[in-house]
């Protein structure tokens, strides 16, 4: 009996309907960066078992707009755009494990379903939202990469506006933040199939870059603004100093992680 193919869901006689095509995973992006402190309790909530908060800056917090272009090795969907370009906005702390300091996306919304499937995988928390950034262009009124340049980013998921920033350059800097630039650790989690059944799957994972590229990076200050909304809890990260704000353009590879540890996180 023939058997069925693909990467991910769904999986038919060609695999050729999967979600996405197996790793590497290829990505192009525009990113905008604003980090910020807020109250380490609030970080410490969101981290499950073994993980600890950062010993240095623990309530830092980075929120991230992104324009992607992504595709596999064969490079196909950047031919056939509506399957290699989406955007999403996320939020990273740093937290602790046995001594090592790590990157953690506690939220983030993609505007596509690819996105989604990807982020099941590798244990981004991913939901579906509506993201916009301003992009730079050297020609009419958008901004240029230059001092005094203003982008703008909006977040909203579920028809409320969840998040919007204005970002103004200052000049070239050496990074685009500090909060985003470990390693992830994140946990893959599949509730079981019976019920009051657990986890099927529990696992802490450790996730990067297989290969990076960035250009110049620039640094500004943002004016950002967080809201409640009935089904997101982002705004409980609430702003209580700012950092700084970034523009930075990246290309990354990503090839997959390394399991840390399984079933002790002690999810529900």
């Amino acid at each position: 009996m023939a058997g069925v193919r693909g990467y991910f869901h769904p999986k038919t006689a060609t695999g050729r309907s999967s979600l996405v095509p197996a790793p590497p995973w290829h990505y192009s992006g525009d990113l905008l960066t604003v980090e910020y402190r807020t109250d380490p309790a609030r970080v410490r909530e969101l981290l499950p078992a073994p993980l600890e908060l950062a010993a240095d800056d623990p309530g830092a917090v980075a929120l991230i707009w992104a324009d992607w272009q992504s595709c596999g090795d064969s490079r196909e969907e950047l031919l056939d755009p509506v399957r290699a370009q989406y955007k999403e906005a996320f939020a990273v702390v740093r937290c602790s494990y046995r001594g090592r300091t790590y990157s953690r996306c506690v939220y983030i919304w993609v505007d596509k379903d690819f996105a989604i499937a990807r982020g099941l995988h590798q244990g981004y928390p991913k939901k579906l939202g509506s993201i916009h950034l301003t992009r730079p262009h050297p020609y009419g009124p958008a901004p240029r990469l230059e001092p005094g340049a203003r982008f703008g980013a909006t977040l909203a998921a579920a028809d409320r506006r969840l998040a919007q920033a204005v970002v103004t350059l200052h000049g070239p800097a050496e990074s685009n933040g500090f909060v985003n630039g470990h390693p992830m650790a994140h946990h893959r989690w599949l509730p079981a199939i019976g019920k009051n059944g657990g986890l099927a799957l529990d696992e802490l994972v450790e996730s990067g870059a297989a290969a990076f590229e960035g250009g110049q990076p620039w640094a500004g200050e943002a004016d950002l603004e967080l809201f409640d909304a009935p089904t997101e809890e982002l705004a409980r990260l609430e702003i209580r100093e700012p950092i700084g704000a970034y523009y930075r353009q990246v290309g990354v590879v990503w090839d997959g992680g390394t399991l840390l540890e399984s079933g002790t996180s002690g999810a529900e």
